[in-house]
Formats: C-alpha cells, structure tokens, sequence
C-alpha cells in the first residue's frame, strides 16, 4: 500500500479508537460535552504528534486559542483516561517546569492491534 493511504487508514483507525474509548466509556459524573471535548483534543493532540511537536499546555494552546484552564481541564482527564502520559520537563525558558504529554504506550498498542500502527 502507498504511503498515503497508509496513513489515512492510520488517521482513521486513530479516529474509531478514540471515540470507541471516550464515548463508550464514560467516566463517573462526566457530561456529553466533556466527551466530545475529549475527542476534539485528542484529535489535535494526534495531529501535533504526527508533526512531532511538542505537546505542553503552551503548545497546545496556541494551536487551540483556548485558555490554560480549559485546556488543562480537558487533557487532565485524559490523563486520567491514561490515553495521555504527564511528565514534568523544564519550561522553554530553562527556569521553571512545564507539563509535556505523550500519547500512552496502550492507546498506541491499540492502535497497532487494528494493524494501523
């Protein structure tokens, strides 16, 4: 298969896995509308990741024009989906610490287990 559709299969059995994953399990005293955020960011935080950008509250900000505190509401629970890893790195200015993200090792086996990865 060419390179390109590859990827579109890839895109795509990304797509079906992360909906199967928010919208069929729902966690305690979530609403409809914090799911479909959860796709929605997943959906950018794939993209960023497929151009190796880096993922931090900063990054994703900029590329979202949310706010800090509506992007850390919506990643920090897909942290607690475990679909995101957390780790804490030094901030671009060298001083401080920032939060940097990674798509979870088991969300990505997922995606390989559709022969998509």
């Amino acid at each position: 298969m060419t390179r390109a559709i590859t990827t579109q299969w890839r895109n795509l059995a990304f797509s079906g896995l992360i909906l199967h994953e928010i919208l069929d399990h729902p966690l305690e005293d979530e609403t409809p509308q914090a799911r479909l955020k959860q796709v929605g960011m997943m959906t950018v935080l794939y993209s960023m990741n497929q151009a190796h950008q880096k993922l931090t509250l900063s990054s994703i900000m900029e590329i979202t024009a949310l706010t800090r505190s509506g992007v850390k509401e919506t990643v920090d629970l897909l942290v607690k989906r475990g679909m995101l890893d957390e780790t804490i790195v030094k901030n671009s200015m060298g001083r401080g610490t920032a939060r940097q993200f990674e798509i979870s090792e088991a969300l990505l086996e997922k995606l390989s287990s559709f022969g998509a990865g």
